[in-house]
Formats: structure tokens, sequence, C-alpha cells
């Protein structure tokens, strides 16, 4: 089959989605001979207008995983802002050593539903934005072998086609189940829902690089540490931060974090599916 463009997709609060997908369609397109561009939705701006692909692209699409899911607060944008009109479509996920849950299969059905067809898949493991204890340096050089070796053997299927196959399988729940249940130290539900990120008041030098990071446009731009918005936890804003103004002190959120680096130090496997 014969694809003449590639286009890497992505919501990336804090670069580790980005990273992934902008690598697989790089490959991918150097096999094909395709060209290569990118659509980030990351930012409010970015998601105002709808989008349509055609037959003969290729859509590496990608998300972080929040709670095992896409995240809550980009799910309609995956099902309302973009029309596959028959594209291929690879769905990414990336999480951050704990599960990948649903989200990989979540994110297959919602591109399938969307009028892409899936032809391929792949969980990648991620340093997680809540602590740097977890998985620090992921994707690392041993993901991102894999990562060239599932860019090879989604090429290689490409070329081979002469007809859409059934939907990519990948593991997961169907239908998707719920979101999963943050705990704390204590092994009870963590609820952090209205935590919102503190602004060290000596620290701040009014840059303004999180107001311009923040995926819902919650910071105040006059007035950094006001926060009127919805915090989705993304951490965009802690991690810009050149000064470190930036942080949380929500106790639900700080022992769901204690919990993470007590459970989940462990390496967790990127997995692929083509």
């Amino acid at each position: 089959m014969k694809i003449h463009r590639i286009i890497a997709v992505y919501y990336s609060a804090t670069g580790n989605t980005k990273r992934v997908v902008t690598a697989i369609a790089g490959q991918i397109a150097k096999v094909l001979a395709a060209s290569v561009s990118e659509f980030d939705f990351t930012l409010p701006a970015a998601r105002t207008s709808s989008v349509a692909y055609a037959p003969d692209d290729l859509v590496v699409f990608g998300t972080p995983v929040y709670a095992g899911r896409v995240p809550n607060k980009m799910l309609p944008v995956v099902q309302t802002l973009f029309c596959g009109n028959g594209a291929l479509a690879i769905p990414v996920v990336t999480f951050g050593n704990r599960s990948y849950d649903n989200a990989l299969i979540e994110l297959r059905n919602e591109l399938e539903t969307d009028g892409f067809h899936t032809i391929a898949g792949a969980a990648f493991a991620a340093s997680h934005v809540f602590s740097d204890k977890i998985a620090p340096g992921r994707p690392d050089a041993e993901d991102l072998a894999v990562l060239e070796q599932f860019s090879a053997a989604a090429a290689r299927k490409i070329l081979a086609m002469t007809e859409i196959p059934a939907p990519i399988a990948v593991r997961g729940d169907d239908p998707v189940g719920p979101y999963y249940t943050p705990l704390g130290t204590d092994g009870k539900p963590a609820v952090f829902l209205k935590a919102k990120p503190l602004t060290r008041a000596e620290a701040c030098n009014q840059c303004g690089l999180c107001v311009k990071v923040c995926p819902m446009g919650s910071i105040d731009m006059s007035d950094p540490a006001l926060v009127s918005g919805i915090c989705i936890k993304c951490q965009a804003c802690v991690k810009c931060c050149p000064t470190k103004a930036k942080y949380f002190a929500d106790p639900a959120f700080l022992s769901h974090v204690k919990m993470l680096e007590q459970n989940y130090i462990r390496r967790a496997e990127t997995e692929v599916f083509v």
C-alpha cells in the first residue's frame, strides 16, 4: 500500500509522548519514502477546529496515560477533532511505569470510530511526571531499540498490505473499564481532583512559561500564582519552570506519589503490537 504522508499527532504536556510519536513517524517515513509532519494538540489554540485526513495518509497518534486511560479532558478532543476518512493509524500511549491499563485499547477504539484503520499499536514506558524516582530516563536505549524494530515492522506491514486489515489487536479490556483509582500509602483512594499547583513567590520571576504550557489554559497571565481553571495534574508547569517555583503540596496527591515510589520502581516493559 502506498502512503504519501505521515503525520505525528499528539497530546504531550511534558514531551515524553511527542518524543516517542515523532520518532516512530520519522522512522516509518524513511522506509516508506513519505513526507512527515506534526500536529500537536496539547494547547487549547490547537483544538479549535477539526482536522481531516485521507486514505493515503498514516497517522501516528499518541497520548500519555492518565489513570489507566486516555486523559479524560482530552478524550472529547480525540472523539470530535479528528476525521480519519480511511487513513491508516498507529495508536501509541506512554505510561509512567505503573501500567497503561486500558489506554491503548481505548485509543484504538476511538480512532476506529473516527474513521481511521489501526494497523499497529504501542505502549511505551516513560519517566513518570509525578516523581523523578520513577522510571528516570525512560524511554531509554532499550526502549528506543524496541521503537526502531516496531517502526520497521509497521512499515513492512504497510508495504505488504493489499487490503485493509481488521483493527490491530492490543492488550486491554473491551469494552473499556473505569479509570484507575489513585491510592495513597494507606491503600485507600487518594482524592486530589481539586489539587492545584502552588507558587513560591520568592522564586517566581514572572517569566510566564507556565502560562504558555498549561494544556487547559488555567494559569493567569497577570498572576502566574493564580490557577483559576481546571488542573489536570499534567505537571507541565512544574517541569518547565526555570526557577522551580511551581510545586504541589496537596496531602492526598503527595501520598499517592509516595505510594507510586514505594511500589512501582521496578522496570515496566514497553509493549508493541503489529
